[in-house]
């Protein structure tokens, strides 16, 4: 695969609920075979930009694609892994009922299904927690969970909403491991995150402020450029110099 090539595009991208303005003339652009990071606090539009690339919502001005392909479109549901800040599991069901049963929406069948079920099972360290109900899980068990429904027909895309929220840092070591293993392959991966740690492991990020895209780059370019020492204080600086502020 062509690394440079362009996976994820948005330009001019805004969206209102009701009188709210929640997104502001958003342009990115995401090179597959990349980990991209969606920086800024709750409530700035890092899970609005998410839905609207995943066709969840529809933009109210300004387009997005992925692969070239106009979002939304059917067809790119193969290609997607999502995993929403919110956890999207069956909860009378087991962790691999879930899997199962995500797993054959997916297209998946047979020996493939339950070669990747074992496959993500292991990542998540749910191997010996599988056939208990998904409901009985703590919170942190249903993140790990629904990442591993995100990863299991091996996306060629994977956005991920604040992916390892309550989950322990060894466990969160891991999957950082297996991220970086999945975009070296080729893969795209977006996450969003408040974390400044996280942010700075991505391979490219936007920081983001009530609804705008206040600096992009790599994380050394958008301290570097800040005059500053830290991304937390990159992130204070283009605040005051782009002249927005928190809702």
């Amino acid at each position: 695969m062509e690394q440079s090539k362009t996976s994820i595009l948005l330009e001019h991208v805004s969206k209102s609920f009701g009188t709210k303005h929640v997104l502001n003339d958003i342009d990115l652009e995401i090179v597959r075979g990349g980990i991209y990071g969606l920086l800024g606090p709750s409530g700035c539009g890092k899970t609005t930009t998410v839905k609207i690339i995943t066709g969840i919502l529809s933009a109210d001005e300004g387009s997005v694609t992925i692969d070239g392909i106009k979002v939304p479109n059917l067809d790119l549901m193969e290609k997607i892994g999502y995993m929403a800040q919110s956890d999207a599991l069956y909860m009378t069901l087991s962790a691999y009922e879930n899997l199962e049963f995500f797993g054959k929406i997916y297209g998946l069948k047979g020996a493939i299904l339950k070669e990747r079920i074992d496959y993500v099972l292991k990542l998540m360290n749910l191997e010996k927690d599988a056939r208990i109900s998904a409901g009985s899980y703590s919170g942190g068990m249903k993140r790990r969970l629904s990442l591993a429904i995100a990863l299991l027909a091996n996306p060629e895309v994977l956005i991920l909403d604040e992916p390892t929220v309550g989950i322990d840092p060894v466990l969160r070591d891991s999957i950082w491991h297996e991220l970086r293993n999945l975009a070296a392959s080729g893969v795209t991966i977006l996450i969003t995150t408040h974390v400044m740690d996280e942010a700075a492991k991505c391979n490219k990020l936007a920081m983001m402020r009530s609804g705008h895209i206040i600096a992009k780059g790599t994380p050394e370019e958008v301290v570097s450029a800040s005059g500053t020492g830290s991304l937390e204080q990159a992130f204070i600086y283009y605040g005051k110099e782009r002249g927005v502020d928190e809702n």
